[in-house]
């Protein structure tokens, strides 16, 4: 006999908003006896005047932090838990834990404890509510004392701990040091929770549940009714979540995609909808040209201008060093032969701006130097692009056809993308001019 088939289920915060919500979530688990590794988030907005937890969380231990008063937060948010309590008929207690929460706020634990706690408690309900053991992810997964996440060490804990558990709860977004300290992921990081558990547990499949019906084409809110992507690669995954679609944190697609585990998105509002599967390659008959389009604002292009630069050996060495002595990453590059822009974030240049150009001016020595502070990026990422011709002169005729004025254009070494800068205030009227014609 073969060993028996493993699922690692990530439940999103609007799948564990209410009991209403964890009752779905019980009949999806037992649907398929295989989902025995269970990663949730902190319950979410039960509707769309609601707050989510983690967002109260905050603005508790923010209160406490300055001395006021604090405890009409807390009440709400204890009041969200024991309202799934009763209406489950759970017998468990949150009062130590809350407890221990209001001592941990008063005494400043720190923004990633408080904003951890919501995953936390959830764990503890959910693990409750379907009878299998909870693993609290302090105890598995490892971040250094200064917060850098520790993934081999991780893996250890986690493969070691979960070897002695059937089935486990394991909440998602959090992890602590060596002396116990809570270390968090950014927002959304229970997906790298999930991403990890999977790789441990050396899952057949990745489950993500969540509130849409897979990867669609756009943002909804930008297109009406967008498509929805059947099947994509990893990469084009990593493109999208890291150009701005938020249906995936994009650091979940690294632990999986080196074990080669499928990551599945789905519904929990409607399991029998097939979703999005994610994987490492996909047949040739299932690629289609493009598979997203998607984006940001608020982004800043340094353009650097000086005669013979691409006869000076190292000019693009010490440009990186710039940006490498202030701690800052930039998004794309293009160049020509005496100019060279680098596109950041607008926010991390305006807090970094004059030690930016400091160090500009002694590295390089530039004829000039300028900026263009209204960008925004969109992006086009398919597979099936590289095999289709007259793409590109689709892509720019839509665009000037709808009087949206190219500031950049930057494609992708590997052919699945093509990046353009647009005005901020162009880039919604970009992705529908783009959907319209590539896709519709």
């Amino acid at each position: 006999m073969g060993r028996e088939q493993i699922v690692v289920a990530k439940f999103g915060g609007s799948s564990l908003a209410d009991a209403g919500q964890f009752r779905k979530v019980k009949e999806i688990l037992e649907q398929n006896p295989a989902r025995r590794y269970v990663v949730p988030s902190a319950p979410g907005r039960r509707c769309s005047q609601d707050e989510k937890v983690t967002d109260l969380l905050y603005q508790c231990y923010e209160k406490a932090r300055q001395g006021k008063g604090y405890m009409t937060l807390l009440k709400r948010i204890r009041a969200r838990y024991q309202e799934i309590i009763d209406e489950l008929g759970l017998e468990v207690s949150l009062d130590r834990e809350f407890a221990v929460i209001e001592q941990a706020f008063v005494n400043h634990a720190g923004e990633q404890y408080a904003a951890s706690r919501g995953e936390y408690l959830n764990g503890i309900l959910l693990a409750s509510y379907l009878g299998c053991e909870f693993v609290d992810a302090a105890e598995v997964i490892r971040f250094s004392k200064d917060g850098v996440f520790e993934d081999e060490r991780t893996n250890f804990f986690l493969r070691d701990r979960l070897s002695r558990a059937k089935r486990a709860v394991v909440p998602g977004f959090y992890g602590a040091d060596d002396a116990g300290n809570i270390h968090t992921f950014s927002r959304g990081g229970s997906d790298v929770t999930g991403a990890l558990v999977s790789r441990a547990v050396q899952a057949d499949l990745y489950e993500n549940w969540t509130d849409v019906p897979g990867f669609l084409l756009t943002d909804p809110g930008i297109v009406e009714n967008p498509k929805k992507i059947s099947v994509m690669t990893y990469s084009e995954l990593r493109e999208l979540s890291y150009r701005g679609a938020t249906v995936l944190h994009e650091e979940a697609v690294y632990p999986v995609r080196r074990e080669g585990i499928s990551i599945h998105i789905r519904n929990t509002n409607q399991p029998e909808e097939s979703g999005t599967l994610i994987c490492r390659r996909i047949r040739p008959e299932d690629e289609v040209p493009i598979t997203g389009i998607a984006g940001k604002r608020n982004f800043v292009a340094v353009s650097i201008a000086k005669n013979r630069m691409n006869a000076q050996i190292g000019f693009c060495k010490k440009l990186l060093e710039a940006f490498e002595e202030n701690h800052i990453a930039f998004e794309h590059m293009p160049s020509g032969i005496d100019t060279i822009s680098v596109i950041l974030p607008r926010e991390e240049y305006q807090q970094k701006q004059d030690a930016i150009m400091d160090s500009l001016q002694r590295l390089l020595q530039p004829d000039k130097i300028e900026l263009d502070e209204d960008m925004a990026l969109v992006t086009v990422v398919g597979k099936g692009m590289r095999s289709v011709s007259g793409i590109a002169a689709r892509f720019f005729t839509a665009l000037g056809n709808a009087k949206v004025n190219i500031k950049m254009i930057d494609m992708g070494s590997n052919e699945i993308n093509c990046t353009i800068g647009v005005a901020n205030e162009d880039f919604e009227t970009a992705i529908r001019a783009l959907y319209d014609e590539l896709v519709e």
